[in-house]
């Protein structure tokens, strides 16, 4: 190796000018890309790397790189919809995401059966695809008259090169550069079969103690004209509330077992807190403040939205309203394509706290962040506001949200700390039947059920 030191200074002059000029001009191709992740680390004080760090699997709705926002699964007919489909029927599902780099990347999707506790089947591909295993997402779009630049990726399936044969739990894989193991996000979804019918409703906790803030979940499977040899080891029962994995319910045994019905009529493991109505806030427009947007600010690092100060809703009496509970959905009103020409915001959020949590963190939580508790939603304390505050960096559209405490070593999001829990509380349930069959080594989805505290579906 040269060692600089020891030149010439005619002929060290060269070299230092080309090192000057070739750094500069990478410096700045690297400003430009990253230059979206440095505005969102000034406005939250934090680093959020570690959440994209670990570049192994994991079978659920996951990122794995830092520049993917705004990622969406549903029934293309529907963009608040689940990711649920009816096995052999024309439905499809859509996924869209934005890019931020804003370039043009190679992105592909395969899919991955699971069984009933989402851990991957002992089925091939083979066994689960008509078609190819693996396809290009060919859809994107630049987005449009934005501040945040970025490339905007769309594919439905299943489709005429992938078409799915089994009913049960999907994992979809999007991965970059045509390597399997360069992964960028993994999404949940299922394919179901009406082979059974479910009779069931939504009531107070039987429980005395836990009427007020508790909601019970009782259910009949009538599976007349479908053999189930043994229902205590062949059904997997899982409730979901909200479409939330984090608290879901599973476990269940029937109670009684008559001719074609199975009766599951518990007084504890198929409970949940009624919790509280989602709070909301509304950044379709930015020349307009909507309800609870205080302040809206425009400048060169991009559009500011501060929420109105927040209260905390433990002690105060239950109060109904209309939401999506938990859900949000991308919209932009001052332009035709909401896709492409809605831009992303930093959203502030503060709620009053006297004094710090002890043993966890408070969270902004909901669907448009996969209900996880992770370092981009983690809020911090302001010991001169006294309270808790938060950055996000949003998409714009309609978001409902909730403050929720993750206890230290916990896997389930607390809500009742600063929302409450009331028995009144409008909420969505799903209830799933998995059966392996004897003989088989996977799970079929064979009855879903929704149903909702206040209506029947």
């Amino acid at each position: 190796m040269i060692q600089l030191t020891k030149l010439p200074f005619r002929y060290l002059l060269p070299v230092l000018l080309f090192l000057a000029v070739s750094g500069n001009a990478f410096s700045q191709k690297e400003k430009k890309k990253s230059k979206w992740k440095t505005m969102l680390e000034s406005a939250t004080d934090t680093v959020t790397d570690d959440y994209y760090g670990d570049n192994s699997i994991r079978y659920e709705n996951y990122v794995y790189k830092s520049n993917i926002k705004s990622v969406q699964l549903y029934d293309e007919s529907f963009e608040l919809s689940q990711p649920l489909l009816a096995l052999g029927s024309t439905e499809k599902l859509k996924l869209a995401f934005d890019d931020l780099d804003a370039d043009l990347k190679s992105y592909s999707y395969t899919i991955i059966h699971c069984n009933a506790n989402w851990e991957p089947s002992d089925l091939v591909p083979a066994e689960y695809i008509d078609g190819f295993a693996d396809n290009n997402i060919n859809d994107y779009r630049y987005s449009f008259n934005t501040l945040q630049k970025f490339t905007h990726y769309s594919a439905t399936f299943p489709n005429n090169s992938m078409r799915i044969t089994k009913s049960g739990n999907y994992i979809l894989k999007v991965y970059a550069d045509a390597n399997p193991d360069n992964l960028v996000l993994t999404r949940r979804f299922m394919i179901h079969q009406n082979r059974l019918n479910i009779i069931s409703r939504v009531t107070q906790a039987s429980i005395i103690e836990e009427r007020n803030y508790r909601q019970e979940l009782d259910f009949t499977i009538d599976h007349t004209g479908y053999d189930i040899k043994n229902p205590y080891n062949d059904l997997t029962i899982v409730m979901t509330q909200n479409n939330r994995w984090d608290n879901k319910k599973t476990g269940f045994k029937p109670q009684f077992v008559k001719d074609n019905e199975l009766v599951y009529d518990n007084d504890d493991l198929n409970v949940f807190p009624g919790g509280n109505e989602f709070r909301y806030f509304d950044i379709k427009s930015l020349r307009f403040h909507s309800e609870f947007v205080y302040s809206v600010k425009i400048d060169s690092l991009g559009n500011h939205v501060d929420l109105y100060t927040d209260e905390k809703r433990s002690y105060k009496r239950y109060s109904t309203y209309t939401e999506m509970n938990g859900n949000y959905f991308i919209k932009v009103q001052e332009g035709n394509n909401s896709e492409v020409e809605a831009d992303y915001c930093f959203v502030k959020f503060f709620v009053p706290f006297t004094d710090p949590v002890l043993e966890g963190n408070l969270y902004v939580f909901g669907a448009f962040n996969d209900w996880r508790c992770n370092k981009e939603n983690l809020m911090y304390y302001n010991k001169s506001r006294l309270g808790y505050e938060c950055t996000l960096y949003l998409k714009q559209g309609l978001y409902n949200y909730e403050y929720v405490f993750m206890k230290d070593g916990s896997t389930v999001a607390d809500e009742t700390l600063i929302e409450g829990s009331h028995y009144e509380t409008e909420n969505d349930y799903m209830i799933y039947v998995y059966h392996r069959q004897q003989g088989t080594f996977y799970d079929q989805l064979i009855g879903v059920k929704r149903l909702n505290s206040l209506r029947d579906y």
